[in-house]
C-alpha cells in the first residue's frame, strides 16, 4: 500500500510539505508561537458563544494521522458565534494533536512554551457556503477553536473520547460516537487570542480564523498515552503508531494577533 504523500516524519514530514503543497511557505500559515507582548488587545472583540447539541455527535474515525470525532452539520443545531466572527459557523469535527513525549505535542506555542497536546474544534461558515468542502478553501471559510492541553490531573471529560479509541485502532476504522457536547472540553475562561491562519496539515489552505483559548485544560500522562496507541496503518499491515502529529510553528510574516482580554 502506498504511503500517503505527507506525514510527520523524515522524507514526508513538515519540512517537505512545500514540495507538494507550495502554500506551505505562504504568508498565513499555522500554527504560530503567540508572543504575548506583541499581541494587541482589541476592545471590539466579542465573547465567543458556543451552542452544541449533543445529538449532532455522529462518529469517530481513524484518519491515519489522527482521529476525528465528526458531527452532523446539515443544520444549525451546533454552532460557534461571536468572537472575531461576523457569521455563525457550524460544528464539523474535533481532533487532537500530540507529541512523542508528554512535554511537547501542541501546535501553537505561547511565548515559546510548548504544551503536551492541543485540541482543535473545527467549524465552517454555513452562512456563506453550502458545505464544509466548499468552505474549506475560502478565506473566511473555517473557524477553529484551539485549546492547549497540559499534562497533570486526569480529565474526566475526555474519558468518553478515550474509551472510543479502542474501536478505531487502525486507519479507516470508524465507530458510532453519539450524545456528546464538545463544549465540556473547553476551559472555564473563554479569553482568547485570534489571528488569520491556515489548516495545520495538507492541503494547508489559508482559510482559518483561529481562536486560541488562553486557559489550558489538563490530561494525565496515561490518558495522553492512549492517543499514541492509535495506528496509522490499515488493518493487517505492519503496525505503525501515531506517535506524534504536530506541525512546528510557522513565521508570522507581519500578521497581527489580537487578544480579547
Amino acid at each position: 500500500m502506498a504511503s500517503p504523500d505527507w506525514g510527520y516524519d523524515g522524507e514526508n514530514g513538515p519540512e517537505q510539505w512545500g514540495k507538494l503543497y507550495p502554500i506551505a511557505n505562504g504568508n498565513k500559515q499555522s500554527p504560530i508561537d503567540i508572543k504575548t507582548s506583541e499581541t494587541k488587545h482589541d476592545a471590539s472583540l466579542k465573547p465567543i458563544s458556543v451552542s452544541y447539541s449533543p445529538d449532532t455527535a455522529k462518529e469517530i474515525v481513524n484518519v491515519g494521522h489522527s482521529f476525528h470525532v465528526n458531527f452532523e452539520d446539515n443544520d444549525n443545531r451546533s454552532v460557534l458565534k461571536g468572537g472575531p466572527l461576523s457569521e455563525s459557523y457550524r460544528l464539523r469535527q474535533f481532533h487532537f494533536h500530540w507529541g512523542v513525549k508528554d512535554d511537547y505535542g501542541s501546535e501553537h506555542l505561547v511565548d515559546g512554551v510548548k504544551y503536551s497536546a492541543e485540541l482543535h474544534i473545527v467549524h465552517w461558515n454555513s452562512a456563506k457556503y453550502s458545505s464544509f468542502a466548499e468552505a474549506a478553501s475560502q478565506t473566511d471559510g473555517l473557524a477553529i477553536i484551539g485549546v492547549l492541553v497540559k499534562v497533570g490531573q486526569a480529565n474526566p471529560n475526555l474519558q468518553k473520547v478515550l474509551d472510543a479509541l479502542k474501536a478505531v485502532k487502525t486507519k479507516g476504522k470508524k465507530a458510532p460516537f453519539t450524545n456528546f457536547d464538545p463544549s465540556v472540553l473547553l476551559p472555564s475562561s473563554r479569553d482568547y487570542w485570534t489571528y488569520l491562519g491556515s489548516l495545520t496539515h495538507p492541503p494547508l489552505y489559508e482559510s482559518v480564523i483561529w481562536i486560541i483559548l488562553k486557559e489550558n485544560i489538563s490530561i494525565s500522562s496515561e490518558q495522553l498515552a492512549q492517543f499514541r496507541s492509535l495506528l496509522s496503518n490499515v488493518e493487517g499491515d505492519k503496525e505503525v503508531r501515531i506517535n506524534h502529529n504536530n506541525r512546528p510553528p510557522q513565521p508570522l510574516k507581519g500578521r497581527t494577533v489580537k487578544a480579547s482580554f
